[in-house]
């Protein structure tokens, strides 16, 4: 008999590590480490974790396998050997960590509930007895009243002291002789009647040049050319809010990535087929399309070739709007 013994297909299945297989795939499709945290809503660091087999960044088993198939899923790969490398490879190693019991304080008794009341009420009495002294001794008692017409203590600045009495208020209707202006003379109401007979008599005089002068002239065009200046106005902001609008279909799975002139991110994540997506920023922007031919784009109302622009791996990196 021969001593050579044929290699287990089992163990040539999971010669690559899960962390090697997705390291290989995510190299092969041209993204970073960077894309694909931004993708996934991890740290950098959980992500080097996961390629380098290292799972103290995640120390729950059943968040590592989560992390493994979404991170699967976003290369657009099968999850499953991925999965099964990783059973084969840690599955005898994982240990649940355990949950730390929490401890409940317990709410305060009854009774210092109660004293804490007492003690409020207390302080609040000690406040109105210590206002109701401070009154006495300022000799104060009722306040005067609205009505009340009882003469005024004034001290003065030498020393003195001077009472103010309140002067008794007129009678309604009732005004005294001295406020009351004199009435005209009958000569003058005379006079004053005589200048507005004047007045009326005399015709007005409507100067009419103005009126025939529109009539016998060419009509305005102001309202034509400020009708025309607004709608080329109108048509110039359409332009420049369509140039700032991106629309997206997505008739297959893919992960996609736009940044604007100002290098903020405006759109990120892995998007299901069937989805539509509307972006909005000041271009030109920089777009990272996987699975390029599966993804409809729209500019300013015209339709962008992804096809053309997609490299090798079907990913389509390049700037729109220069």
């Amino acid at each position: 008999m021969s001593d050579t013994q044929t290699p287990d297909t089992a163990d040539t299945a999971f010669s690559a590590s899960p962390g090697e297989q997705l390291r290989s795939e995510r190299e092969s499709q041209g993204l970073s480490v960077t894309e694909v945290a931004g993708g996934l809503n991890l740290r950098p660091a959980v992500i080097r974790g996961l390629e380098e087999d290292s799972y103290e960044e995640v120390p729950v088993a059943a968040y590592r396998r989560g992390y493994l198939r979404a991170y699967a899923h976003l290369l657009g790969i099968e999850d499953k050997p991925v999965l099964d490398a990783y059973r084969a490879r840690f599955g005898g190693e994982e240990v649940e960590r355990r949950v730390t019991p929490v401890q409940i304080a317990r709410p305060p008794s009854r009774l210092g509930a109660w004293l804490f009341r007492l003690v409020t009420l207390l302080v609040i009495a000690g406040l109105i007895g210590l206002t109701l002294m401070w009154w006495q001794s300022r000799g104060g008692n009722k306040p005067p009243g609205i009505g009340d017409s009882s003469p005024v203590a004034v001290d003065g600045l030498d020393g003195t002291t001077t009472t103010i009495t309140e002067p008794e208020a007129p009678v309604v209707g009732e005004a005294p002789a001295e406020s009351l202006p004199p009435l005209p003379q009958e000569s003058e109401n005379l006079g004053l009647v005589e200048d507005a007979s004047a007045l009326a008599e005399e015709p007005a005089e409507i100067n009419t040049d103005g009126a025939l002068a529109l009539a016998d002239g060419e009509p305005e065009t102001a309202d034509e050319a400020a009708s025309e200046q607004a709608a080329v106005e109108e048509e110039v902001a359409e332009t420049s809010a369509s140039r700032r609008q991106l629309e997206l279909t997505f008739n297959e799975q893919s992960w996609t990535e736009i940044f604007d002139a100002n290098n903020q991110r405006i759109f990120v994540g892995l998007q299901e087929p069937g989805t539509t997506a509307s972006v909005e920023g000041e271009p030109p922007f920089r777009l990272t399309v996987g699975n390029a031919t599966g993804v409809e784009l729209l500019w300013a109302g015209d339709s962008v070739d992804l096809r053309a622009r997609a490299g090798a791996n079907n990913v389509a990196r390049f700037t729109l709007g220069d």
